[in-house]
């Protein structure tokens, strides 16, 4: 017989699991954390979040009913068999009154008397099945069989030997119990177990068939369900949401370091055209400064030339090549005219000497090489008998 509704295929591991969780020392902690905590808040709010169960025990005395809180001797309220079923429930409802119908919890607890009690070492393997185990244990133990009572086995926090471990089968006859609890059911009062007193409490068994057991709403357990989901799906919003700050906050740095890589190219590109300037800046001062101007030599030229010889033509190369094209009545005495100069050097013809039949001049062209500025120091003769002209 087991004590609670569950299919066997899903209680046996929900019944290791509430063993493995009492075992542990979280439910002492967090029990204690719950005090704790509800200790910080006014006894206004203590009241208004405070939940749980809240035992209340039934007991039969003759014909009367008595009930009174777990853990408390005062009896709330107690009433005679002999009402109608109508004024045992308002009796008991005034009693109940202002206790959230969702924490109470109704158990009816038997007197000691009619309470069988074994205490029965068992194997570790057997804690998975104590139902079970309390069924075959009922013949050894007790002078009922499985189906002639009802029962209960829990686990005992008392010593065993290596491997076992020490239960306590709880027995009490259906003829002792089903009257009580077809009683129960005419006032229409339903109980959420069948217990044994144990002082001002109860022992912490359940003797209640499975199939009488009510069935309880837990709005408050959905309600805490649906605020766990909402705060889940915030959860998961507020992870988007910084997600996608951080995507964002990215991007904008992305976008901030490509203007800035922009911007650096830039200034590179300016830097490097400002090299480039002051180079070719430099190329020209230093060509300039290395290199005799067009104007010395033509101011050479003309000193050095006689009155009768004029150029047509003069030019200068980028290699320092001068050529210089004009008519002179002696062209051949040129070269020697030309040959102290401080700016041109190698004088010579290019080609031949041509007489011009309208001027009675020779037609000539000569090429020379520039000095190099260290050696073109223009030096006018001191008493020049002539100067040539440039046309």
């Amino acid at each position: 017989m087991s004590r609670l509704s569950t299919p066997q295929s899903l209680r046996m591991p929900l019944d290791r699991l509430r063993r493995a969780w009492r075992a542990s020392p979280l439910p002492r902690f967090f029990a204690w954390w719950g005090e704790e905590l509800a200790a910080l808040l006014p006894t206004r709010w203590r009241s208004l979040f405070g939940g749980g169960a809240l035992w209340h025990l039934l007991e039969r005395d003759g014909d009367h009913w008595r009930l009174r809180r777990a853990d408390h001797s005062e009896p709330l309220a107690s009433w005679s068999d002999s009402l109608d079923p109508a004024e045992q429930q308002t009796a008991l409802a005034d009693a109940l009154r202002g206790v959230d119908h969702e924490d109470l919890r109704l158990a009816l607890c038997l007197p000691a008397s009619v309470v069988l009690r074994r205490t029965v070492m068992l194997p570790l393997a057997a804690r998975d099945s104590l139902q079970q185990v309390g069924a075959f244990e009922m013949d050894r133990q007790t002078p009922f069989r499985a189906e002639q009572v009802r029962y209960d086995l829990h686990e005992l926090n008392a010593p065993a030997s290596a491997g076992r471990f020490a239960a306590e089968l709880v027995v009490v006859p259906r003829t002792t119990l089903d009257p009580l609890l077809e009683r129960l059911s005419v006032l229409g009062i339903g109980v959420d177990a069948v217990d044994m007193a144990v002082g001002h409490g109860r022992l912490g068994v359940n003797l209640l068939p499975p199939e009488q057991a009510p069935r309880r709403s837990h709005p408050r357990q959905q309600l805490n369900w649906a605020l766990a989901a909402g705060a889940l799906v915030l959860l998961v919003l507020v992870l988007a949401q910084w997600l996608h700050n951080r995507q964002s906050t990215l991007e904008a740095m992305r976008t901030q370091v490509e203007s800035m890589r922009t911007d650096a190219q830039q200034v590179s590109a300016l830097r490097q055209q400002l090299q480039d300037n002051a180079g070719a800046a430099g190329f020209l001062a230093a060509r300039k400064k290395h290199t005799v101007s067009a104007l010395s030599v033509l101011q050479d030229l003309t000193q050095r030339l006689p009155d009768n010889a004029w150029l047509e033509r003069l030019s200068i190369d980028n290699n320092g090549q001068v050529g210089f094209q004009g008519q002179s009545a002696q062209a051949a005495k040129l070269v020697d005219a030309l040959k102290d100069s401080t700016v041109i050097a190698d004088a010579n013809f290019q080609g031949t000497i041509q007489a011009d039949p309208s001027t009675s001049k020779e037609r000539f062209y000569m090429v020379a090489q520039l000095r190099k500025i260290a050696d073109a120091k223009p030096k006018p003769p001191s008493a020049p008998a002539h100067g040539g002209s440039v046309l």
